[in-house]
């Protein structure tokens, strides 16, 4: 079993233009992501799928440089896009990140895709009934389901949104949740990074936390936060 995890990414973002090549301590967040699903156990092969707009040529660009395969696809159907670079590259599974969230853990990661392949479910993910921040949400789907949803689905928020369907019609798909343990339960946080205010709380998480390297563990994450509740005041005081 191929397992693809396909980082969707580009610069056009209405609310923060070009976020995902923004830098964090001195690398774009899109190369970070990419570094910490370096450390993912359980993932053949990460890929960049990007739209094939010139303007993100950059992500195509940042991704060779990195050694990492892209995929330039429909800017606008999503679905489409995670479609054929999942058919192009022969994944059995496909992770679905998307390159806003620049703490993504590995760990969460292979959490997920463990119990998709030990199960043989349709779709796992830890973002229906969630326990972890935006910012951690992981999914991952078979093929055979992708390509189903890919052929039936035509209604704009299942081509945007990849796994609507799936997510709003739970009966029928064999489907498998990942819950955080219960003491690290924080779903109401916000570490995505979607305006200024989320990017300067990442930078500053970054500046404590990160080393080259290695990975930013979520529990060491939380436990920053919890100390210093002053930090995640920056995100609450615009959302």
């Amino acid at each position: 079993m191929t397992v693809l995890t396909i980082v969707q990414a580009r610069t056009g973002s209405t609310r923060l233009p070009g976020k995902v090549l923004m830098p964090i301590r001195g690398k774009p967040i899109l190369e970070h992501i990419i570094e910490f699903l370096e450390h993912s156990k359980l993932t053949d092969r990460i890929i960049v799928a990007t739209t094939n707009l010139t303007e993100d040529d950059k992500i195509e660009e940042l991704s060779k440089t990195l050694g990492i395969d892209c995929y330039r696809g429909n800017p606008t159907d999503v679905l489409e896009r995670y479609y054929e670079c999942a058919r192009l590259f022969n994944g059995d599974l496909i992770v679905r990140i998307t390159a806003d969230n620049p703490l993504i853990d590995p760990t969460v990661v292979d959490e997920v895709i463990q119990i998709c392949k030990e199960t043989r479910c349709n779709y796992a993910s830890n973002m229906i009934h969630q326990t972890y921040p935006l910012g951690y949400l992981v999914e991952a789907i078979t093929f055979d389901t992708l390509k189903k949803i890919n052929d039936t689905q035509k209604d704009p928020l299942s081509r945007e949104h990849v796994t609507y369907h799936i997510r709003q019609n739970p009966s029928l798909y064999d489907i498998k949740e990942v819950f955080a343990p219960s003491e690290l339960a924080r779903p109401n946080w916000r570490l995505t990074v979607d305006n200024m205010e989320d990017f300067y709380l990442i930078s500053e998480i970054f500046s404590r936390l990160y080393e080259h390297g290695s990975i930013i563990k979520y529990q060491d994450v939380v436990e920053l936060l919890d100390k210093n509740k002053d930090l995640l005041k920056i995100n609450e005081k615009h959302h």
